[in-house]
């Protein structure tokens, strides 16, 4: 038998299970709680499919259709794949190893490092009863911290060069997958940038954007347990990569539904701002990653979001939002999880509030 045990890797997340679980017994008067994810059999489904390479046809009509079907996929569903993306099989694969080692480190030195100002975040700090917990762990990279010179890397300054090159060329690719696919459905809503409207959306640029690496470790107390409670994302466009362990579920028709991973694919999901901007015409649909007992889940995400100050505007008047900024919408979001434990968002932000 070892002289020590080696340290561990995973953050606490089954002493937060445990608590939070005794907490919910309590309130219920002892009484088990009903499990934090519905645990029935949920239909796993392709999502539709949007081939970019269209985008950049020649023929007119080819770009058009492709427009078309991206708004069509926006307003229905709220999320889309696409493929010939132009975010290389290699680079991403780069990334995946990259973000492997970075979270096989012990969880004390992830905690400590500092890496980044502090984006190391796991569980959720607020959760008051399992279904506001989060079994997964993640660095919420702001682009602009990524390159600088001073930034802080603590403890984990030898992975330095090699994680902030590969991360900076994931979020350049990333970003012009992101901003390609929002000019063409701005565009399908009417909106042209090249008669002297300002580019859409506003306030965005490689400064204001964030990059999230996630994991998702195996979770003994799966499938009652959510990866990543259900919630809309707050920007104007989420482009992700995930790998093949599935997990990741929407809510269509009133149901949940799986997503059936593509490993030639990108998730692009609308987010509030899209869904405000757009007057509704857009959806920002409410997801989910359920937890897997056996194998771990890794994935990144890039969101596409403007400065604090920038007004997110409409794409056409009459709106039902009334003017609002992305850090007034973000400040109430995080004032909202804190006294109620779960987002409202956008309804928050109606001129006529329910």
């Amino acid at each position: 038998m070892p002289a020590f045990a080696e340290p561990a890797i995973d953050p606490p997340l089954a002493d937060s299970y445990r608590a939070l679980l005794r907490s919910d017994q309590l309130r219920r008067g002892g009484i088990a709680p009903a499990p934090a994810s519905e645990s029935v059999a949920v239909l796993e489904r392709a999502l539709p499919m949007i081939d970019l390479k269209r985008l950049t046809s020649g023929d007119a009509g080819e770009r058009k259709a492709c427009a078309d079907a991206m708004a069509t996929a926006a307003s229905e569903w709220g999320f889309f794949q696409v493929i010939n993306h132009d975010v290389g099989r290699e680079l991403l694969e780069e990334m995946r190893r990259e973000q492997a080692r970075l979270f096989r480190l012990p969880f004390d030195t992830k905690e400590k490092a500092g890496l980044l100002n502090g984006s190391y975040r796991w569980g959720n700090p607020t959760a008051t009863s399992l279904r506001h917990l989060s079994w997964s762990e993640a660095f919420h990279v702001p682009l602009a911290s990524i390159s600088r010179e001073d930034c802080d890397y603590g403890k984990l300054s030898s992975l330095r060069y090699v994680l902030t090159g590969v991360m900076q060329e994931v979020a350049d690719a990333m970003s012009r997958v992101a901003d390609t696919v929002a000019a063409a459905l701005a565009e399908d809503l009417g909106h042209d940038a090249g008669g002297g409207e300002p580019a859409f959306p506003a306030g965005c640029d490689g400064t204001t954007c964030f990059l999230r690496l996630n994991r998702y470790p195996a979770c003994p107390f799966a499938p009652d347990t959510f990866g990543l409670v259900p919630h809309t994302d707050s920007d104007f466009l989420t482009i992700l990569c995930q790998d093949q362990v599935g997990g990741l579920q929407l809510m269509k028709d009133s149901r949940w539904v799986a997503v059936k991973p593509r490993s030639d694919a990108l998730i692009v999901n609308i987010g509030d701002l899209f869904q405000a901007w757009s007057n509704n015409r857009y959806k920002s649909v409410e997801h989910k990653v359920v937890a897997n007992a056996k194998a771990e889940r890794l994935s990144v995400a890039y969101f596409l979001c403007p400065s604090y100050d920038s007004p997110v505007g409409t794409c056409g008047e009459p709106s039902p939002y009334r003017p609002f900024t992305f850090g007034e919408y973000r400040r109430k979001v995080q004032d909202d999880v804190k006294r109620t434990g779960k987002k409202i968002g956008l309804p928050n932000f109606l001129k006529q509030s329910p």
